[in-house]
């Protein structure tokens, strides 16, 4: 007789419920209230450009798609479009190449779980991104996070499930306040794509879900997603981890989570309640989000501010510290630098630079978990320091006496000074947005601000 493990339990769970998955639009008239709030997420159609606010951000991302376009977030119904049309996700490749991976799809929708359900984990991640365009025409919304036959709640995605288990908090086994900070958990919280299997999401947590551990998991395993083509660093990429600062944060150490802040309940002109889906700032709605433990909004905003000064400003040290430890290791490769020489502040920018992306890719980190993200800058910017000052012995060894640093007046100058040809990957996409995702792909893979 053959023992179903509980692995083999949560994989078959996954399976039924990823085949059953509907569109949004079958809750329409079961949740009318949620499902009109959830539409209302088409008005939180702005963004801003964090490339042109930021240029180094270039610089430190150079050499991955994140240096040609990176956005600040915006409401859920935009999540299939913006990842078609964005650059990052480039166009189709030429036949026999390897594009972007499927994987890029994975938080976008509930068209997902089916296609892993029809083709595998595997099999889903080892298509190409382009190849499943036409497959994606429902963005982020019911089935993502409740089962297709009811409201019940469910973590739709398999690395998710397997995620939750590594820090001993199976799914099936918490109360309904973390289960539904799960089911958000599972989309917001880094990860990254396991070369050894097909590009699938994996999430980092083998040794734990701190900046620290998981730092400790990929330089065990020696991974990096991109060699630096300035410096040569072994780059990670942190991919917004607010369930992981969330976690250790006051808000869930007094049982707030991201519905309570975010979807909190609201009455309908007939009295009923129901659970906010519009997930905008928690203090546009502080009487019913905040007030339950804040006294003042006027005091929360300003101690919101306080935070984020502190932050912007600490994380623009460490971010213009590491743009010139980049180009300082350019400098010594130039010279003649050997790579034993090279390692230790190879490995110290690229340390600094984890901390770094692990607190300012968080959305909302000031009011998250300012605390830790404080922590881990002032990590990031003594290991900086480190970085430019093993350096500096090396240039001081090799008589490097200057070093040239590029212009960071604009993101168009540093695009151009880290080799990237702006307007021909600008005209590409423009292309295939027109003649692929515009006449092949569903409508919500081109829908714009108030379409």
């Amino acid at each position: 007789m053959r023992i179903m493990t509980p692995l083999l339990l949560s994989a078959l769970s996954f399976s039924l419920h990823a085949a059953d998955a509907v569109p949004n639009s079958f809750w329409k008239e079961r949740s009318p209230l949620e499902y009109q709030s959830w539409q209302t997420t088409e008005n939180q159609g702005e963004r801003e450009d964090m490339l042109a606010q930021r240029p180094q951000l270039v610089v430190l991302w150079a050499g991955s798609a994140y240096a040609k376009e990176f956005h600040s977030p915006r409401g859920h119904r935009f999540a299939i479009s913006d990842v078609a049309q964005t650059l990052r996700t480039g166009v189709a490749p030429a036949e026999g190449q390897k594009g972007m991976s499927a994987s890029c799809w994975t938080c976008k929708g509930p068209d997902v779980p089916r296609m892993m359900a029809k083709l595998g984990e595997e099999g889903f991640s080892g298509k190409n991104f382009t190849d499943l365009g036409a497959e994606m025409g429902n963005t982020v919304g019911c089935s993502d996070c409740h089962e297709s036959d009811s409201t019940k709640l469910t973590l739709s995605r398999p690395h998710a499930q397997k995620a939750m288990a590594k820090v001993s908090l199976p799914f099936n086994e918490q109360n309904a306040a973390m289960q539904g900070a799960q089911t958000c958990g599972q989309c917001h919280v880094t990860y990254y794509f396991q070369p050894e299997a097909s590009n699938k999401v994996n999430i980092p947590w083998i040794f734990g879900s701190t900046a620290d551990d998981i730092e400790r998991y990929y330089d065990t395993r020696r991974f990096f997603e991109w060699s630096h083509p300035i410096s040569r660093t072994p780059m990670l990429k942190a991919r917004h981890p607010e369930f992981e600062h969330w976690s250790r944060s006051h808000h869930a150490k007094e049982g707030a989570t991201c519905i309570t802040c975010h979807m909190p309940q609201e009455q309908g002109d007939n009295g009923q309640s129901f659970s906010e889906h519009r997930v905008g700032n928690a203090l546009e709605r502080f009487d019913q989000a905040c007030a339950g433990c804040h006294d003042s909004k006027a005091g929360v905003e300003a101690a919101l501010r306080v935070n984020k000064e502190k932050i912007d400003a600490l994380r623009t040290e460490v971010e213009l510290l590491l743009v010139k430890a980049h180009y300082e290791a350019k400098a010594a490769w130039d010279a003649g630098a050997e790579w034993y020489f090279m390692d230790e502040p190879l490995m110290s920018i690229r340390h600094s630079q984890w901390r770094w992306d692990f607190a300012v890719s968080s959305h909302g980190l000031y009011a998250h978990n300012p605390k830790e993200g404080m922590e881990l800058l002032t990590t990031a910017l003594a290991q900086a320091k480190q970085a430019r000052a093993q350096l500096g012995e090396i240039l001081l060894r090799l008589k490097v006496e200057t070093v040239t640093y590029p212009d960071l007046s604009s993101k168009e100058a540093v695009q151009a000074a880290v080799g990237l040809d702006m307007d021909k990957l600008t005209a590409e996409k423009k292309a295939f947005i027109d003649s692929e995702i515009k006449k092949h792909w569903p409508e919500a893979a081109s829908r714009l601000p108030h379409e």
